[in-house]
């Protein structure tokens, strides 16, 4: 990592870290589950420094059906948190909003089962918002801020252009954008595969010199292509 700042219109490529469906306990959760006094066992390593994936898995229950063998990440956390692709919420029959890691007011619940006891969630289900991860000395290199939203182009066959993506920046992260395996499936990219991070799209992407929204238009709108280059057949990839 350099402290030198990123030349203007320069692509800032990151690694991809796809997130299959898992599962954040609190402490109290771990021990109804797998007994008392019982901590998580380490089975192996995760990219962001200090996570976990654990020996031990649950079942998820839903209204229509249940997911077996579903890992559980550690360490324990304050609130647990179940975190789906939105492929999961259908099968299991829940309408799963799109949130924030932590921002689960509001969000379903489900059931929890353990070898040694069983949770019923009032709240705790989502789908994880797309983010990048990002050490403070990349989020100072690349000009990128806390709570920016980008947009993140995906290449290759099946290339796509994430936008609404939300930085998250702090000097105990690995910098890698998080998509779940809906996202990664639909872009046809792999954990490893290097992105691009586009922080303003008309700018990095488009290049028009003769456009006429431009001026006019702010970084991460929620619409990657704009109805000018729609309607005159022009790409902005």
């Amino acid at each position: 990592m350099t402290d030198n700042p990123q030349p203007a219109g320069a692509v800032a490529l990151v690694p991809v870290a796809l997130s299959a469906r898992h599962v954040h306990l609190s402490q109290e959760h771990v021990e109804r589950l797998f007994g008392a006094g019982h901590h998580l066992q380490p089975l192996f390593e995760l990219s962001q420094p200090g996570q976990f994936a654990a020996r031990e898995t649950v079942e998820v229950v839903g209204p229509k059906r249940s997911i077996p063998g579903v890992r559980v990440l550690g360490p324990a956390r304050g609130d647990t948190q179940v975190e789906l692709s939105i492929t999961d919420g259908v099968v299991l029959g829940l309408n799963v909003p799109v949130r924030l890691s932590g921002d689960l007011a509001g969000t379903p619940g489900a059931h929890l089962i353990g070898p040694r006891g069983a949770v019923r969630l009032q709240q705790g289900c989502i789908v994880a918002r797309r983010h990048l991860h990002v050490h403070g000395d990349d989020a100072r290199r690349l000009g990128l801020q806390q709570g920016q939203q980008v947009y993140v182009r995906v290449p290759g066959p099946r290339g796509i252009i994430f936008d609404g993506v939300v930085v998250r920046v702090s000097d105990s992260f690995r910098t890698e954008l998080h998509l779940d395996t809906d996202e990664g499936n639909a872009a046809g990219v792999s954990s490893g595969q290097q992105v691009e991070v586009v922080a303003d799209l008309c700018s990095q992407l488009c290049g028009r010199a003769d456009c006429l929204i431009a001026g006019s238009s702010g970084d991460a709108p929620g619409r990657p292509y704009c109805q000018f280059t729609a309607d005159s057949g022009v790409s902005i990839r």
